[in-house]
């Protein structure tokens, strides 16, 4: 007898696609680009299963639209490196696009999975998040002496995803996906605490409209004690976080102040907020100097350089504009802003339609995540990066490939002999 066989009969399809699941959202905050490693991988794998038969591409119209905005964006930036001839030296820059182009196989993979049992690797995976989330920012902000940046060896990247587990967290305490709520609701609230310890304002924001968000989509089954048991909690939750939280916040506040009060008296760029405005007076010029195909990736990074250089007389340079669209518009001119913010609207469509039309808690759960995650990306990308960032990139890509299986797709079963391994239940579409 094969020892192997035991183990291969244990590893299913299904059953590697739920340990990938796990990883994806878990992964995030605590072990940061982790999921980059992982989501990759695991597409490069589905591709060579696709192309031996051993799955079958998932095509439904959601999906579909989703997968040209995508595409759309990736042509943007190539389109760009070849109108400005620097397609040679921008080469190896594409390769982060790969995580967008994976977009459609990943939907195919994640489809194998039925949708409750993603839904809740989704909600306990999130949470278990925020846990790690927590325990990470607590020792860099009180230890170490720094703002919380959790694996993500960033605050704001930090941040944003743990923001998203967050809401993951609430959602699927409201939702009914998750019977423990009151699990859930310590989870949110240990994520909320990481996310004040990152010191990231912009997120700030951003968790306080997800999670109005998150209520109101799920406001039909908050009447009578429920409603009263959640203002109770949320009342003292907020309490508690503004007692712990509170030096952070008023820290935060007062360099915001400072900030600036230093850029409007003494015409400062050489702060956290200065640098930012420079970027984004760099960053219109030079969108104004080529508006409809922009200046390529180098080419932009170069501009950065440059106009630090002669506009405010400094040696600096980064790889964003500290704005996800303003750098897209220099990096692909209008093209590439429209297309990235097509992918974004695409997705707040399909998710605003499942939740007019849908009242199945699966469907609904799917389209908060999308909802969540356009609104977490877009007020993180206003002064910060919105995709670029490969942490980010494919934890958006994990976000919205799997809400919109969740909320508009359908389960289809791996074929040939990966079939042959999935129980006769899971094989049956939901």
């Amino acid at each position: 007898m094969n020892p192997f066989t035991p183990l291969r009969r244990h590893l299913t399809p299904t059953q590697i696609n739920i340990y990938f699941s796990i990883v994806c959202f878990f992964s995030p905050p605590v072990l940061g680009s982790l999921v980059s490693f992982v989501f990759n991988g695991g597409a490069l794998w589905s591709v060579f299963l696709l192309a031996f038969g051993r799955r079958r591409l998932s095509i439904d119209r959601p999906m579909l639209a989703m997968t040209v905005a995508i595409y759309a964006y990736c042509a943007a930036i190539v389109l760009a490196s070849i109108v400005n001839g620097t397609l040679a030296a921008d080469l190896r820059l594409f390769l982060p696009l790969l995580t967008f182009l994976f977009f459609p196989i990943s939907y195919s993979t994640w489809s194998i999975t039925e949708k409750i049992v993603l839904a809740r690797i989704a909600v306990l995976a999130s949470a278990a998040a925020c846990f790690g989330a927590l325990l990470l920012a607590v020792i860099q902000y009180y230890w170490i002496g720094a703002r919380a940046e959790g694996g993500a060896g960033n605050a704001i990247v930090f941040a944003t995803v743990t923001c998203l587990a967050v809401t993951m967290s609430l959602a699927g305490a409201l939702s009914g996906i998750e019977k423990r709520w009151k699990l859930l609701s310590l989870a949110a609230l240990a994520g909320t605490l990481a996310v004040l310890f990152s010191g990231s304002r912009i997120i700030w924001l951003a968790l306080l409209l997800s999670g109005l968000m998150v209520l109101l989509i799920n406001r039909r089954g908050l009447s009578g004690p429920k409603l009263t048991r959640l203002a109770l909690i949320t009342g003292a939750a907020c309490l508690l976080l503004a007692a712990i939280a509170f030096p952070v916040i008023a820290d935060r506040a007062d360099f915001l102040f400072s900030d600036l009060d230093a850029l409007a008296t003494k015409n400062d760029h050489t702060t956290a907020i200065g640098l930012r405005v420079a970027m984004w007076e760099i960053g219109a010029k030079a969108f104004h100097d080529a508006p409809i195909f922009g200046h390529g990736i180098s080419g932009s990074r170069a501009l950065m350089k440059q106009g630090f250089h002669d506009q405010f007389g400094m040696d600096a340079g980064y790889n964003h504009y500290h704005n996800g669209f303003l750098t897209a518009a220099v990096q692909a001119g209008l093209l590439g802003a429209l297309a990235l913010a097509a992918i974004f609207v695409v997705a707040a469509r399909n998710a605003a339609r499942v939740l007019r039309l849908s009242a199945d808690p699966l469907e609904r759960f799917g389209a908060t995540m999308i909802i969540v995650t356009v609104i977490t990306y877009l007020i993180g990308g206003l002064t910060g990066i919105l995709v670029g960032h490969d942490l980010l990139d494919s934890t958006l890509m994990v976000f919205l490939v799997s809400g919109t299986y969740l909320a508009c797709g359908r389960m289809v079963p791996p074929i040939g002999k990966s079939a042959a391994a999935v129980p006769p239940a899971a094989s049956q579409p939901s």
